[in-house]
C-alpha cells in the first residue's frame, strides 16, 4: 500500500503573523525562514498523530484488495471518500459505484464489496481517493495542535541547527508531546 499527497491544504494552521508574534517579533527580517518553518512543523504535527490538520485530499494505491479486512484510510480524520478506481489488464481505469464498497468515515475504513471488481493490473490496481483534515480554515484545527506548531516554530527559530535537522531538543519534546498525545492516532 502506498499513500500520497494529492492535493495540499490550501492554508496553513498557523499564520505568519501568529507565529511573529509567538516569537515576539516585531520586524520583517526573518520572515521568510518564519514562513518555512511553519508548515515543516504542520508537517511534524501531521506525522506524528497521522492526522491532517487542513483539508487536503489523498490517494492509497494497492496491488489488491484485501481479504477479509477493511483498508485503512489515513491520515484522518476522514471526510469524504471521493473515488474508487480499479484498473484492469491493460490498465483501462473503471470507477467504482458507491454501492460497491463500503466506508466508515468515523474509523476511516474501506471495505469492498462481495461483487466488487477486481483489479486485473499486477501494482497499483486499485487507487482510492479521500479527502481528510479537520477543516478548510486554521480555526476548524483544535487549539492544541495549533499550540504544537507555534513551539515548534520557536524552538527551530532559536535552535536553527535542530531545524536543519528536524531535531525536538528533550525540553521541547515534553511539551510538544504532550500536546500531540491525545490525537495520536493508535493501530491496533
Amino acid at each position: 500500500m502506498t499513500a500520497f499527497l494529492v492535493r495540499p491544504p490550501a492554508v496553513e494552521p498557523v499564520s505568519l503573523a501568529q507565529a511573529k508574534a509567538h516569537l515576539r517579533l516585531d520586524h520583517d527580517a526573518e520572515d521568510d525562514l518564519i514562513a518555512a518553518l511553519i508548515p515543516a512543523a504542520r508537517g511534524l504535527v501531521e506525522h506524528r498523530t497521522r492526522r491532517a490538520l487542513i483539508d487536503q485530499g489523498w490517494r492509497i494505491a494497492l496491488d489488491r484488495w484485501p481479504r477479509r479486512t477493511p483498508v485503512r484510510l489515513s491520515p484522518g480524520p476522514v471526510t469524504s471518500l471521493d473515488a474508487v478506481t480499479v484498473f484492469d489488464g491493460d490498465g483501462t481505469p473503471h470507477v467504482l459505484a458507491a454501492d460497491e464498497t463500503t466506508v466508515d468515515l468515523a474509523g476511516g475504513r474501506l471495505l469492498p464489496g462481495p461483487t466488487t471488481r477486481r483489479p486485473g493490473r499486477a501494482l497499483n490496481g486499485v487507487e482510492i481517493d479521500f479527502s481528510c483534515g479537520y477543516g478548510e480554515t486554521a480555526d476548524a484545527v483544535p487549539e492544541p495542535l495549533r499550540q504544537a506548531i507555534l513551539l515548534l516554530v520557536g524552538h527551530w527559530f532559536e535552535v536553527r541547527e535542530a531545524a536543519s535537522l528536524g531535531v525536538i531538543a528533550s525540553p521541547v519534546a515534553l511539551g510538544f508531546e504532550a500536546l500531540v498525545a491525545p490525537f495520536r492516532v493508535v493501530r491496533l
